[in-house]
């Protein structure tokens, strides 16, 4: 199955609300931008009946050697970040 892409979705907006499509791709683009923001302020952002965005810190990871996948290899030191759950 493919993914709705972004015109896609405007398409159907505006077929079931009676709008133009780049109205509804102007609404698209402003809830995500809205978004972006809830989510660097709060760390989470919902929206309702669809989905829910958080955010977690993952934690700092020291250098060393590392078995993966059977063989031994050397990893660089990170430093905490946080990353969208």
């Amino acid at each position: 199955a493919k993914v709705m892409t972004k015109g896609a979705l405007a398409e159907a907006l505006a077929g079931e609300h009676e709008m133009k499509k780049t109205a509804c791709a102007k609404i698209i683009d402003s809830l995500a931008e809205i978004a972006t923001k809830e989510v660097k302020s709060a760390g989470k952002f919902v929206i309702p009946g669809v989905c829910m965005i958080k955010t977690r810190v993952k934690p700092a990871r020291k250098a060393g050697k590392k078995m993966m996948f059977g063989k031994e290899v050397v990893v660089k030191a990170q430093p905490a970040k946080t990353v969208v759950k």
